[in-house]
């Protein structure tokens, strides 16, 4: 009756296992899926580069608008090279014919005068409002920018869909290494109540020792496999944990998996691949390349800025009408020779583009094969579920029989343990080719970024 309660326990769960998809289960994984985008290292460093691409994306946008600053110089200087004005020699003859005339002295004798080039106690502050009139290099500047934000996104997206594959994965896993030691436990059960069994028949004269020396046999090769199935599910805890960057020992909730209701269509149809962000990644690339390719050609195409000087400058600290100055300018700079650099430019961005053309196609057709193997696989991993199930149904009729007969006495203990281990054989089975249907949609959801989290 015991052995029957324990069979029943584990068709139970087994068939548990297989029900159609529950909202509980899907939500916990959804929840811990969630819970590793926000933990997770790397897709915290790759959301930081995206914040730095935004920022050169504002610096860039700034070099489109009016900029202002102010300039204040103040000099002193001794000596140097000086003008000398010969003012007396000029005036004094005049001034003395008009004494003899005048008949006074009200004309004075004047000296030369002597002028230094260099200012003394001399001052220039003014404000300079400068404005970017004509630049190509601003405009394909800007567009690069808002390219390398677009990468860094795809970048982000392409490790998102990384990273939820290996959380489901990972959960599988731990999910399996728990079914398995569930079952081993169950089976431990089962043998240690046969040994207690024969260990009672041959104490009352009525078995023989062999069968008891077989029994604690049979319970220390199940014990090894249940520390081996604890010891898969603490590794599997770890890894699970490590991606959803909590403490490796932290505990995870059990649920039993559901299969997704889009399984049979996932199967049927033809994969597309056509949302894979790699793609897009390359394709942005190409029109970052084509941004720099028109900047580089336009070289010669003038730039031109205006600019404002609102200021004042006199010695001596004076400041009035006549310190106080407005000064309007335009400047136009066209480059004549740079050595040939802009022409090695553009032929190094057209090697780029060609390697990117090619890399292009590469990356499609190995996406398209992917995609492929892991809608192949998962049929594959339909099949051997079904099969596995078939035989699950088999060794569990075959053992209900010889279990039946053994306690009659009409089947023998190695009879018994073997259907036991065809018993326990295929219902892990089951349940590891539940998880391999799990994980290979996981996979060509992955390939075919047909991912639902954001």
């Amino acid at each position: 009756m015991y052995i029957r309660q324990i069979f029943f326990t584990g068709i139970c769960l087994f068939l548990g296992a297989g029900l159609p998809g529950h909202l509980g289960a899907q939500t916990t994984l959804q929840k811990y899926i969630e819970e590793g985008m926000a933990n997770n290292l790397v897709m915290k460093q790759k959301n930081i580069t995206l914040q730095q691409g935004l920022q050169a994306l504002k610096e860039a946008r700034s070099w489109f608008y009016p900029s202002a600053g102010f300039t204040g110089d103040y000099t002193w200087a001794e000596g140097g090279r000086t003008i000398s004005f010969p003012v007396g020699d000029l005036l004094n003859p005049v001034y003395s014919t008009l004494n003899q005339i005048t008949h006074s002295a009200k004309f004075p004798t004047i000296a030369n005068s002597e002028f230094q080039l260099l200012p003394q106690n001399f001052y220039d502050a003014r404000i300079r409002v400068a404005y970017p009139v004509l630049n190509t290099d601003l405009y394909y500047n800007y567009r690069i920018k808002k390219g390398e934000i677009r990468l860094a996104e795809y970048e982000i997206e392409i490790y998102r869909q990384e990273l939820t594959r290996e959380i489901e994965t990972a959960y599988y896993n731990f999910c399996l290494a728990t079914d398995a030691e569930k079952i081993y436990e169950s089976a431990m059960a089962l043998v240690n109540r046969n040994l207690q069994v024969n260990q009672s028949l041959v104490r009352n004269g009525k078995g023989l020792p062999a069968n008891v020396l077989r029994a604690e046999s049979e319970t220390e090769v199940i014990t090894s496999r249940l520390r081996e199935a604890q010891n898969q599910q603490k590794n599997a805890r770890a890894w699970f944990n490590f991606l959803l960057n909590r403490s490796l020992s932290d505990s995870v909730n059990y649920e039993i998996q559901p299969f997704p209701d889009d399984l049979t269509q996932s199967l049927s149809a033809d994969p597309s691949t056509g949302n894979r962000s790699e793609l897009r990644e390359i394709s942005t690339a190409i029109s970052i390349r084509h941004s720099e390719l028109s900047m580089n050609r336009n070289l010669a195409v003038p730039k031109v800025n205006t600019f404002v000087d609102l200021g004042s400058q006199a010695s001596g600290w004076a400041f009035d009408s006549q310190s106080r100055y407005f000064m309007a300018g335009l400047r136009v700079t066209v480059p004549v020779f740079e050595g040939f650099r802009n022409r090695t430019k553009i032929s190094r961005t057209r090697l780029d583009l060609e390697d990117l053309a090619i890399r292009m196609e590469n990356t499609g057709r190995q996406i398209k094969v992917a995609a492929d193997m892991a809608r192949n696989n998962l049929n594959t991993a339909m099949v051997n579920l079904s099969s596995s199930e078939k035989q699950y149904q088999s060794a569990r009729a075959y053992f209900s029989l010889v279990e039946k007969g053994y306690t009659e006495g009409i089947n023998s203990l190695l009879e018994f343990m073997d259907a036991r281990n065809q018993f326990t054989a295929s219902e892990i089975q089951v349940k590891l080719n539940r998880y391999k249907v799990l994980s290979a949609y996981t996979d060509l959801k992955r390939q075919t970024a047909s991912s639902t989290l954001q």
